[in-house]
């Protein structure tokens, strides 16, 4: 095997797709934001009743 042919190996082994990141980031975001606001917005757990609802998070009609 030549340095040339091992150069080439490894500059094609390590190109994984830069859209599959970003895919995989957007959509742990988008889960812990929406999974945020629908704990927020239920029936609280023992001992949250009276708590306040931050405001960045929206009021939804039941």
């Amino acid at each position: 095997m030549s340095t040339y042919t091992l150069l080439e190996v490894t500059d094609t082994a390590t190109n994984f797709p830069v859209s599959a990141i970003a895919v995989i980031v957007v959509g742990f975001i988008a889960a812990v934001s929406l999974g945020s606001i629908a704990w927020y917005n239920s029936k609280r757990p023992p001992g949250w009743e009276n708590k306040e609802r931050p405001d960045i998070v929206p009021d939804l009609d039941k």
